[in-house]
C-alpha cells in the first residue's frame, strides 16, 4: 500500500484537509491538498476562481491538480475536491488510489463552510447547494470509495484511525 496515493474525498466542509493531514503525518508521507496546489498554480482560491472563471473551469481545474497529485512519487496523502468524480478521465485515474470518502450530512457541511471565506458558494442557500452536489456526485463517489466515513459522527482522529486499521488490515492480506 505504500506505492499508491491516498486520497481524502468528500464535499466542502467535510474535513477533507484535516484528515489527509493526520494520515500523511501518521504514515510519513507527503501531503497534497487541492485547495492549496489550485492557489499555488493559479494565484487564487477556489472561490475567487468560481466568481472569475466559473464553475466548470474551476472543476476542470480541481481535476487536472488531483491528477497530478495522484502521479507524484513517493506516493502522497491527497485532499481531493469533491468535483473531480464528475470527470471520467479523473475517475480512472483514481482506480489504483485507495480511497477514503467522508459523507456527512449537508446540515453538518454547511455549518462548516460558513467560517471558510476559501470555498466556493455556488447558491444562498449551502444546505440545498451541498444536497443537489451530494446527489449529483454520489455515483462517482461510490464508484471509487474503498471506505466511506461520516466526519459528523467520528472526529479527524478517529476517521484515521478507521482508515490506518483498514490500510493495516489491506497490507496483511
Amino acid at each position: 500500500m505504500t506505492d499508491i496515493p491516498i486520497v481524502v474525498m468528500g464535499l466542502m466542509g467535510a474535513g477533507k484537509s484535516t484528515v489527509a493531514r493526520l494520515l500523511a503525518d501518521a504514515l510519513g508521507r507527503p501531503m497534497r491538498d487541492s485547495d492549496a496546489d489550485l492557489q499555488a498554480r493559479y494565484g487564487t482560491t477556489a472561490a475567487a476562481m468560481a466568481d472569475e472563471v466559473g464553475a466548470d473551469e474551476l472543476h476542470a481545474r480541481e481535476a487536472l491538480v488531483l491528477r497530478d497529485a495522484l502521479a507524484d512519487r513517493p506516493a502522497p496523502v491527497i485532499a481531493a475536491a469533491a468535483s473531480t468524480v464528475e470527470d471520467p478521465e479523473t475517475l480512472r485515474a483514481l482506480a489504483p488510489a485507495f480511497v477514503v470518502f467522508l459523507d456527512g450530512p449537508p446540515e453538518v457541511l454547511a455549518e462548516r463552510m460558513k467560517s471558510s471565506a476559501h470555498r466556493p458558494h455556488f447558491k444562498p442557500d449551502l444546505v440545498r447547494m451541498l444536497t443537489e452536489m451530494r446527489d449529483l456526485r454520489l455515483p462517482g463517489f461510490r464508484e471509487v470509495a474503498d471506505i466511506t466515513v461520516d466526519p459528523s459522527t467520528r472526529g479527524p482522529e478517529e476517521i484515521a484511525d478507521v482508515v490506518l486499521a483498514r490500510l493495516d488490515g489491506a497490507k496483511a492480506s
